[in-house]
């Protein structure tokens, strides 16, 4: 079924009206009167593309709750508007409602119904469409209307008024804008994710709590995973908000309104403890940044169970390949000296031969080293672990193989004992020789390999 977006324009903001003229100058729209409403209201001439409702009213957007009546049933509402701040020029979008107290449109501590994937969209459209001088980002929530009956969110040209008259960044919104063609509000329920209460999958969607008015890191999310993000919560608008344990209802409405259960609380000088503890008492799930890229490609039921049965992702469980038609682990303890000895000689071929072989497994120093214990779906993954690491040392040594369930490997090495029975001092010719210079000795030359002799590791597997 085609996805209807409503688009509002409004008169009394100069911007709107420029991008409003980029809207009609970007397709060939059809045209109709409605007379059943008055013209400025939303009736007069209203315009459609498929997929596309664009009407116009005198009201500054804020103050339009209920824009979503006069429009045909859409699915999503976007207020084409104006952005103002000391920002420069800037290409920005956020969701709408009040944490606190309505300053700017809508109700107090009440919040509008957000659609986090089209947010997602927007930014991409943005990146595509926006002149070079101008950023691109998104805003936390900071005004209304509240009461919009539909997903809804501001799309703004900004930031003063050499920006709201500029065409050719009217038109940057306005072609970012179309190219929300078919995009639904939310983001699919993906089939392996966590059921749960009302037994469906949870929306890969989250809530952000703090930091400033403009997100960053939220916006990071956006951009660099699919992850997707609904209402934001500033430090000024939890400020706005009040104590968090009086105002339970807000902080569920907003992960209601954004079809969320996870949150992803910013770094801030703030003391968000509280509303880290009322989130949490509230059933919602407190994630970081480092958990959302990892399991960004991973099944969320399969990601708690490894979590449950290895280390918390924060711990530093890192995931591998998890297989079409897998339907079971076992946990093996991976081979400490071996993998040492390989991440020494190539460090980045050995991470991509466990992440090929593993569902996961354990690092240490921020993820960086792989050690401790892995996930296999079959034995066969953990002995061809082995044999990729075989093949790295095998680089490095005469020879390697696999014997008795150890791996031995034997290279030709500088020997102490040989060098001093050939007479060598102890000292800096025997730092020579084991780099591969030869010595003199009481005018006789001695070569490295005239005090060599073979060397044997054997590592446990």
């Amino acid at each position: 079924m085609r996805i209807v977006i409503a688009i509002v324009v409004s008169r009394a903001d100069s911007a709107s009206e420029h991008i409003f003229e980029q809207l009609l100058a970007a397709r060939d729209w059809d045209r109709r009167v409605d007379e059943h409403r008055e013209d400025g209201m939303g009736g007069g001439d209203v315009f459609r593309i498929d997929g596309f409702e664009l009407r116009t009213f005198d009201d500054w957007h804020l103050e339009l709750d209920d824009a979503a009546e006069p429009f045909d049933d859409p699915d999503l509402l976007v207020f084409a508007s104006r952005h103002s701040g000391d920002t420069g020029p800037l290409l920005t979008a956020h969701f709408t409602g009040n944490f606190g107290p309505a300053e700017f449109g809508g109700e107090d501590r009440s919040l509008a119904a957000t659609c986090p994937s089209a947010l997602s969209e927007i930014l991409s459209a943005f990146d595509e469409h926006a002149p070079a001088d101008y950023d691109t980002g998104i805003e936390c929530t900071h005004h209304g209307p509240t009461e919009v009956d539909v997903p809804s969110m501001f799309v703004e040209l900004g930031s003063g008024e050499a920006e709201w008259a500029d065409s050719t960044a009217a038109a940057a919104v306005a072609r970012s804008i179309l190219d929300l063609r078919d995009v639904k509000p939310h983001a699919k329920r993906l089939d392996g994710d966590t059921e749960t209460q009302n037994g469906e999958p949870p929306r890969r969607q989250l809530v952000g709590i703090g930091g400033g008015h403009y997100a960053p890191r939220f916006e990071r999310i956006v951009r660099e995973t699919d992850w997707h993000v609904g209402h934001v919560a500033a430090d000024w608008t939890l400020d706005e908000l009040g104590p968090p344990e009086r105002h339970r209802d807000v902080l569920d409405e907003a992960f209601q309104q954004s079809e969320a259960e996870f949150a992803l609380v910013a770094d801030t000088d703030r003391d968000l403890d509280d509303v880290r503890r009322v989130l949490s008492e509230s059933g919602y799930r407190i994630v970081s940044e480092t958990w959302l890229r990892e399991v960004d490609d991973v099944p969320l039921a399969l990601a708690d169970d490894l979590e449950s049965a290895l280390s918390p992702i924060d711990d530093g469980l890192r995931f591998g390949t998890v297989p079409e038609g897998w339907d079971d682990y076992t946990i093996q303890e991976l081979p400490t000296d071996l993998l040492d000895e390989a991440q020494g000689i190539a460090s980045a071929t050995v991470r991509s031969a466990v992440e090929r072989a593993t569902l996961a497994f354990e690092t240490v120093e921020n993820g960086n080293r792989v050690r401790g214990r892995a996930a296999v779906s079959k034995t066969s993954d953990y002995d061809a672990l082995i044999d990729a690491l075989v093949d790295v040392l095998d680089g490095e040594y005469e020879t390697v193989r696999r014997e008795n369930g150890q791996v031995v490997a034997q290279t030709m090495a500088f020997d102490p004992s040989l060098a001093r029975e050939a007479g060598v001092p102890d000292g800096p010719a025997f730092g020579k020789l084991s780099n591969g210079e030869p010595v003199s000795v009481d005018g006789r030359t001695i070569h490295p390999d005239d005090v060599e002799s073979t060397r044997t590791v054997t590592f446990p597997v």
